[in-house]
């Protein structure tokens, strides 16, 4: 999968100024410790009470959050070492990359089940707490880890078939996936995996979406219920967007790095780097925390240091 760590081309790093690349990485590197830190705020709040830490949807949202964040971090990381031209052995970045590409599927995958748990309080409000239950949850964040160890173990598989010595061998420019791209094997794994993670999400959104809207015309149904579940799918399938554009980063800049000089391909990249890598990651904690009126006052409380904000009504 395309990971955030595509942040800069090896062609075009050497092209930037001094005063440019101490910019564009105070420009970059304020925002992500800020989200960084309302990211681990909202982490900590998720674990802070009973109601979030055995409420099944919660518990998703942490496992979504989490990797959002350490995605977050690994990207500023990547950005970091090819500004400051770090080179490193082939074994350390593919780790480095390895541990990116980790992150990178869980979040796609946890909107897989996230939009079925809706699904399942929605359309069989009777047979949610026995099937939606925190064991089978665990369960489902268990597979979703052991999808992601799978998929890194066949690319290390694939890369220890086409690489020896790696000890001995510097990526050149800078570690990123592009810098250790396997051969067109490991390519063509990588968007076939892509493709079959991102569709199935796409397929359980909507197909959720499509069986809440139905739900909602019986008589029998929850209407405020089917709303809030109808809401909360389309800000799934929101998210899976944001999640999706990371992995369009890299061939968008294809076709640009021959049709423009290479010094504008810098600044373009680092447009994109905002847009598709930073934002993305950064508007998980505040599309679901604001909204989430059992989150919001304690996020807030949180924010303020703990202060008495007039705003936070404190529900145990």
């Amino acid at each position: 999968m395309s990971s955030i760590s595509q942040t800069l081309t090896n062609i075009t790093v050497g092209y930037q100024a001094l005063e440019e690349r101490v910019m564009i990485s105070t420009l970059t590197t304020l925002p992500t410790c800020v989200f960084l830190f309302i990211n681990s705020i909202m982490l900590f709040t998720l674990r802070s009470k009973p109601v979030f830490r055995e409420t099944c949807r919660y518990i998703l949202l942490y496992n979504l959050l989490f990797a959002d964040t350490v995605q977050l971090a690994q990207s500023q990381i990547h950005f970091l070492l090819a500004v400051l031209r770090i080179r490193i052995s082939y074994p350390v970045c593919a780790f480095l990359v390895g541990f990116t590409q980790l992150t990178a599927v869980i979040s796609p995958l946890t909107l897989v089940v996230m939009p079925l748990e809706r699904y399942v309080a929605v359309c069989y409000p009777l047979r949610h707490g026995t099937i939606i239950t925190i064991r089978n949850t665990g369960a489902a964040i268990i597979v979703i880890w052991a999808i992601s160890f799978l998929n890194i173990i066949i690319r290390t598989l694939l890369f220890l078939a086409l690489f020896e010595k790696l000890d001995k061998i510097e990526v050149k420019y800078l570690c990123s996936e592009i810098g250790i791209l396997l051969g067109s094997k490991s390519d063509h794994f990588d968007k076939a995996f892509t493709c079959i993670v991102f569709v199935a999400a796409g397929v359980a959104v909507i197909f959720s979406y499509i069986g809440v809207i139905v739900a909602a015309r019986s008589a029998s149904t929850d209407k405020a219920l089917a709303i809030k579940a109808r809401n909360t799918l389309l800000l799934n399938l929101f998210q899976l967007i944001l999640s999706l554009s990371s992995t369009i980063y890299y061939p968008l800049l294809v076709p640009l790095s021959v049709t423009v000089t290479r010094i504008v391909l810098v600044r373009i990249q680092n447009v994109f780097y905002l847009f598709f890598i930073i934002l993305p990651r950064c508007l998980t904690s505040l599309t679901y925390g604001l909204r989430d009126q059992t989150i919001r006052p304690v996020l807030i409380y949180h924010l303020c240091c703990r202060l008495k904000c007039p705003v936070v009504e404190d529900k145990g």
